[in-house]
């Protein structure tokens, strides 16, 4: 994670800044918590603490509402952008030890070797 994703994601600001910022209720933003899009953290005293990627969402969501989008709408918004998130993970580009393992295990089961068994490289196990 970089710096600047990581300072955005530090949970610091108490429900009446986050209400000056976003132009919304502490009902409103209860909700918004209610309903599983956004999730302030908690001091010790049990008070809400929030990041600047939760006031991100916050204004995302008040954005959405303010083009007509309602709640179901927005929910079905959020949980898109997570699964094209996790499909961009798990696409992400294959590197060279990676290549290696794959071939090694391939030429493994072609040929009907075992690991104890020498490889066709000539090494007693991968050298990756």
């Amino acid at each position: 994670m970089s710096e600047k994703e990581l300072r955005r994601s530090l949970s610091v600001f108490p429900i009446g800044t986050v209400m000056k910022l976003t132009d919304l209720t502490a009902r409103q933003i209860r909700y918004y918590e209610e309903q599983d899009l956004i999730h302030p953290e908690r001091s010790e005293g049990n008070r809400r603490l929030y990041s600047l990627n939760d006031i991100d969402v916050l204004l995302e969501i008040k954005d959405y509402l303010a083009e007509g989008l309602n709640m179901a709408g927005i929910k079905h918004v959020y949980k898109k952008q997570k699964e094209e998130e996790k499909k961009a993970k798990s696409k992400q580009p294959l590197t060279d030890k990676d290549v290696r393992r794959i071939f090694y295990d391939e030429i493994l089961s072609q040929g009907g070797l075992s690991q104890k068994s020498q490889n066709p490289f000539g090494m007693k196990g991968p050298q990756l």
